[in-house]
């Protein structure tokens, strides 16, 4: 929702923008329809990428990032989602019962740390080692594993390898989990530093015209 407000706030300023720069071009400098029309479509894509520019650099800001900091993130969650479909890819891939339950709680946790960086990118350097590594690891490992498993004919040491593979993306599995939880280890502690002023709350006392009930 928020997104579509700043979309429309964008529109809007471009349209007035652009109307505007086509009745002064057209009515206090003479210009022609055409060049008035071509100022005018200058004027509202300007006014469109600068009102982006201004609505980016703030909510980086209420993020606690510099806007540096920021586009670095985007950059990064952008090579983060083709990594994840690709991904997805080779575990659809795969049809065996057991690795599909895997393979689907594995994703499930990928897409999880990847929606909480979206949603809140300074999140991000909590999770530096899942984006650089580990993510990386699981992705090339899964593309191989998907396509030896496909293979109508398999050898004894291609059997071997798929079998160290899917050890290998079982424990990728619980790193990436190890991730999430390091992600949310903030969450937790100030749940936990808001669950004792509460009970403090509630324990402490009332008193009643100077007296303790």
């Amino acid at each position: 929702m928020k997104a579509f407000l700043q979309f429309v706030l964008r529109s809007a300023a471009a349209f007035t923008a652009t109307g505007s720069v086509w009745l002064v071009s057209f009515f206090a400098f003479e210009q022609v329809v055409l060049w008035s029309t071509v100022f005018a479509l200058a004027g509202g894509t300007g006014t469109y990428y600068s009102v982006k520019q201004i609505q980016t650099y703030r909510y980086a800001k209420s993020n606690g990032l510099t806007w540096k900091e920021y586009k670095f993130i985007i950059e990064n969650l952008k090579d983060a989602k083709v990594k994840i479909n690709r991904l997805q890819r080779a575990f659809v891939q795969v049809r065996r019962l057991g690795n599909v339950r895997e393979n689907f709680e594995i994703l499930r946790t990928v897409r999880k740390i990847y929606a909480n960086t979206k949603r809140e990118p300074r999140r991000f350097f909590q999770a530096e080692a899942f984006y650089y590594k580990h993510l990386d690891s699981l992705v090339e490992i899964a593309e191989k594993y998907a396509y030896l498993s496909q293979q109508p004919v398999k050898s004894r040491e291609m059997n071997e390898t798929m079998r160290d593979s899917r050890h290998t993306i079982i424990v990728l599995g619980q790193t990436v989990n190890k991730d999430l939880r390091v992600m949310l280890n903030d969450d937790v502690d100030t749940l936990h530093f808001e669950l004792d002023v509460a009970k403090k709350t509630i324990q402490k006392p009332k008193k009643s015209n100077g007296r303790v009930i």
